[in-house]
């Protein structure tokens, strides 16, 4: 007599692929291989001999030994295998490659934060406009790498329209430290992850400027209404924006200097023009690069965003001063549309 056994759901995705050996998608790799076989790829040899040899990265996480478990590779075609991708490649070089992809029918994960500057589009369409038949996800929230690769608790969305696609992902990456929640909105996830990069750059100009606590905190919650009517043109569902990847992103990179983006606004805020700092920045800071082509959606969307507007007049060299009297000198409002 034959014996059926119910199928376990993370079965279909025992082997993940990594795309992006950096700081999150090296940490990510981390989470993966906790539930099955791991593949990341990155670009730089010495980083994928490391990875292999001495189990770290010793580029982005020096100080954390990696699984043994984890095989990294800079051949595409050693994904072949893989039944869903984590994309964790930054924003403005996603489009290159994704294209260098086969066009099938695995999950895109989309694990990077940010709107390309060229297209004005969000991750999650960048994908469907080059795979408009693809599976596409978005997995966001308050999550420092160093903090997810130590496994420290951590809580995110994965966003997914499809709910057997959600509900296989969450069981396949969750593990007691990394504790992924369901969203069918991916908008919505995209939007608070991209949103909240420019934000944190507002409150580190708070900090740099020592403009105070009570700064702060009007900047992260009015910088919050800002993210919420830009998700909304977009349609974005509101509770989603309230969630994990939009406000407690938006916490989490407002609050601290492990915040590149954080970092970079400080900077600002102590008087390091844009171009000084250029000369000796090693990573990324997408906010810098998501700023002006926001600002550039919001008008076409008629979605006013005058934080937003403010930190693009600071990257193109105006003074804290003149910023901040610009902003404290807007015509007096409501906090939110009055019924009378």
């Amino acid at each position: 007599m034959s014996v059926i056994t119910e199928k376990n759901p993370t079965d279909d995705f025992h082997h993940i692929g990594v795309l992006g050996a950096g700081a999150w998608g090296t940490a990510l790799a981390a989470v993966a291989s906790y539930n099955g076989a791991v593949t990341l790829w990155g670009r730089k040899k010495e980083v994928i001999d490391a990875i292999n040899s001495a189990h770290i990265n010793p580029d982005y996480l020096p100080d954390i030994v990696l699984p043994s478990s984890i095989h990294a590779t800079d051949n595409l075609d050693d994904l072949a295998t893989a039944a869903a991708l984590l994309v964790a490649i930054p924003a403005q070089r996603m489009r290159s490659v994704l294209k260098r992809l086969p066009d099938d029918s695995r999950p895109l994960i989309l694990c990077a934060k940010g709107i390309e500057a060229e297209s004005g589009l969000l991750m999650s369409q960048l994908a469907a406009e080059i795979f408009p038949n693809r599976p596409i996800s978005v997995l966001s929230g308050p999550t420092f790498a160093s903090e997810v690769a130590q496994h420290l608790p951590t809580a995110v969305t994965l966003a997914a329209k499809e709910h057997s696609i959600r509900s296989a992902l969450m069981r396949r990456l969750a593990i007691p430290t990394f504790r992924p929640y369901a969203s069918s909105d991916v908008i919505g996830a995209d939007v608070g992850g991209a949103v909240k990069n420019v934000l944190a750059i507002a409150c580190g100009v708070v900090a740099g400027a020592r403009l105070g606590h009570n700064a702060r905190a009007a900047v992260i919650s009015r910088g919050f209404a800002e993210m919420n009517r830009f998700g909304i043109a977009l349609g974005a569902k509101e509770e989603t924006l309230t969630g994990l990847s939009g406000l407690g992103d938006l916490v989490l990179t407002c609050s601290s200097e492990l915040s590149r983006n954080f970092t970079f606004g400080k900077k600002l805020g102590e008087g390091y023009s844009y171009e000084e700092q250029q000369k000796t920045k090693a990573v990324t800071t997408e906010g810098v690069f998501t700023a002006p082509v926001l600002q550039r959606v919001a008008v076409a969307l008629k979605v006013e965003m005058p934080l937003v507007s403010a930190i693009c007049d600071l990257i193109d060299g105006e003074s804290v001063n003149s910023v901040l009297g610009k902003l404290l000198s807007r015509p007096l409002k409501g906090e939110y549309r009055l019924s009378e």
